[in-house]
């Protein structure tokens, strides 16, 4: 499946709101758990799905309800119904290709963005799509697979860390986008890394596997590029937003949230115009490995032209030919060739050509 753009054969012809999935399914069966707290109660439990659910919202505190596989787009749509949302919102969290956003609508927001972290054996970028709903008093988050990307914040909500349990929906959404962040940078670091291990190689071994090393770094900086850049757009668009969802009080976790965001960028710009500058200096060692090789292949072709000329003479069939039967004529032949070459290595050594 390709990572910058998903097909969308399967939702050909069908109209807005339909609920298509697309992508690739990456779990065996969709499962639903569900955080209800407040500042004194906790209570977490997994979601039977063919039970009837209950829409009505927590009467104090906050409920997360978090649903891992996106692959049965029925299961999706009957989660989505309960909380009565948008059918074009159904739509985009079925569509795992979407590209980091944020939208409003009556009685909610909508963000969608990627999930990144780094695949060390393979110096790949993995990812998968995040959908999250906040409500009044509740969230939903949508994720392709389990992970424990979200497990910090978890741990606060269990143990009273921060301010989490004292607060409301806006600010949960807010701790969860500022861990899809925080592991946009960590994947950033781990990738710049690698990347900046390998200037002793292209500076001492310019070989042909430093070029591949080079385009397949620039692949996944362009794909951080692409992912990174909509979702600082979508997060500035957040921390401008007027709408009672986001109360005052999360408004300075959201412009801080932004200037991670914007770093995730710039770092990504710099490792971008580090690479292109390692290609450049790639070049110009492969050219300048080739210009001593014309060099040394110009100079070998300078001394054997007099040899070569001075052989072609003695070379011919002419009967008659100065020293033709002198006794020690080969030898004088050999010392004439010999004297020619030594004082031509010597004039290219003068010059600095050796």
């Amino acid at each position: 499946m390709a990572r910058f753009l998903k097909k969308k054969e399967a939702s050909l012809g069908l109209p807005p709101g339909a609920a298509v999935f697309i992508g690739e399914q990456k779990v065996s069966e969709t499962r639903i758990k569900s955080m209800r707290y407040s500042p004194t109660e906790l209570e977490e439990s997994e979601v039977d799905l063919t039970a009837p659910a209950s829409t009505t919202p927590p009467e104090e505190g906050v409920e997360w309800t978090d649903i891992t596989g996106l692959h049965d787009p029925e299961r999706v749509k009957s989660i989505c119904t309960r909380f009565n949302l948008h059918p074009l919102t159904i739509e985009d969290i079925l569509h795992t290709g979407q590209r980091p956003k944020m939208e409003e609508f009556d009685h909610y927001l909508y963000f969608v963005l990627k999930m990144l972290h780094y695949d060390q054996e393979n110096k790949v970028i993995r990812s998968e799509q995040l959908s999250i709903i906040l409500g009044d008093s509740f969230v939903l988050t949508f994720q392709e697979q389990p992970g424990d990307t979200f497990a910090p914040v978890r741990e606060r909500i269990r143990k009273k860390r921060g301010r989490i349990r004292n607060s409301g929906s806006d600010y949960l959404a807010y701790a969860l986008l500022d861990t899809v962040v925080d592991n946009y940078i960590a994947s950033i670091e781990r990738l710049g890394e690698e990347i900046e291990d390998l200037e002793n190689e292209i500076i001492t071994d310019p070989e042909r596997e430093v070029l591949e090393k080079i385009n397949l770094y620039k692949r996944e900086i362009n794909y951080l590029r692409k992912t990174s850049r909509p979702a600082r757009e979508f997060i500035l668009q957040l921390s401008r937003l007027d709408n009672d969802l986001v109360r005052d009080s999360s408004r300075p976790f959201v412009k801080d949230l932004l200037d991670l965001s914007t770093q995730s960028v710039e770092i990504i710009e710099t490792y971008r115009d580090v690479l292109s500058d390692y290609l450049d200096i790639y070049n110009t060692g492969v050219n300048n490995r080739l210009n001593d090789i014309m060099r040394v292949l110009t100079i070998f072709s300078a001394i054997f032209i007099p040899l070569t000329f001075i052989a072609g003479i003695y070379g011919t069939n002419f009967e008659y030919l100065p020293e033709l039967h002198y006794r020690y004529s080969y030898f004088i032949f050999w010392g004439v060739l010999l004297v020619i070459a030594a004082i031509m290595l010597r004039f290219f050594r003068k010059r600095n050509w050796l």
